[in-house]
């Protein structure tokens, strides 16, 4: 059995930060951290909130001072979390405060290049396989995607009744070059599961974004070939 080892995990605190940034005591650690993992799946999971699903939350980060929790979202699609003239932002921002009973100060920023980020990827994966896409053909078209926009490989693995058939089975597709032992290695992992009417199908995406250090987005194996957005943030 291969020793598996999670890809973000592996490089946390050594090239990569954390995704919770606070310092409590031991008596409160835990009750903080089931408190960051509340908001967190408050806002993924919302089901009241569909519209956050397609709004391509890449990730969520976390920090905290003595009198506020600071929220960072981090997303494709920011007007979606927005709404008009900032009205959904400052009602998700009550909700929270009502949550966790704490004030909240959230911010939105906008992700570049989606393409690039496997979670966006995984998501927009599962997307298309509820609307009963082709499995390999909806790989391959990601697989372009990616390499187009820039990333320096990708491996995509799918395990479940694919295309309906009786038994699951696993299936994998890569490109490019996915060095997941190299620690300076920029490496990007996702991980969601699509809803069929067959049952769940868990899709596993690799991205390998360049080497850290590197201040561009992390794409620099075709940067003439990808597409360069304004990053905007939002702040409440």
């Amino acid at each position: 059995m291969g020793q598996k080892v999670h890809p973000i995990a592996f490089r946390t605190g050594i090239t990569r930060g954390w995704s919770s940034r606070w310092y409590a005591s031991k008596q409160d650690y835990a009750a903080l951290l089931v408190e960051d993992k509340k908001i967190r799946d408050f806002i993924t999971k919302n089901p009241k909130k569909a519209s956050y699903k397609s709004a391509g939350i890449d990730r969520i980060e976390i920090e905290r001072t003595r009198d506020e929790v600071r929220v960072m979202m981090y997303v494709a699609r920011p007007g979606l979390i927005i709404g008009k003239k900032g009205q959904e932002i400052e009602i998700l921002q009550a909700e929270l405060q009502n949550l966790v009973g704490r004030r909240i100060n959230l911010k939105v920023e906008e992700v570049g290049r989606p393409e690039l980020q496997a979670q966006l990827v995984a998501e927009d994966i599962a997307q298309q396989l509820a609307k009963r896409s082709s499995f390999r053909r909806t790989m391959k078209r990601s697989l372009e995607q990616t390499m187009d926009a820039g990333a320096k490989g990708i491996k995509i693995q799918m395990a479940g009744r694919l295309g309906g058939a009786e038994m699951a089975r696993r299936e994998k597709q890569s490109a490019g070059s996915i060095p997941l032992s190299t620690l300076q290695a920029k490496i990007d992992y996702g991980f969601t599961e699509a809803m069929t009417p067959q049952g769940h199908i868990g899709i596993q995406v690799w991205i390998n974004q360049g080497t850290y250090g590197d201040d561009n987005d992390g794409a620099d194996a075709q940067t003439g070939q990808a597409s360069k957005k304004p990053k905007r943030s939002y702040k409440r």
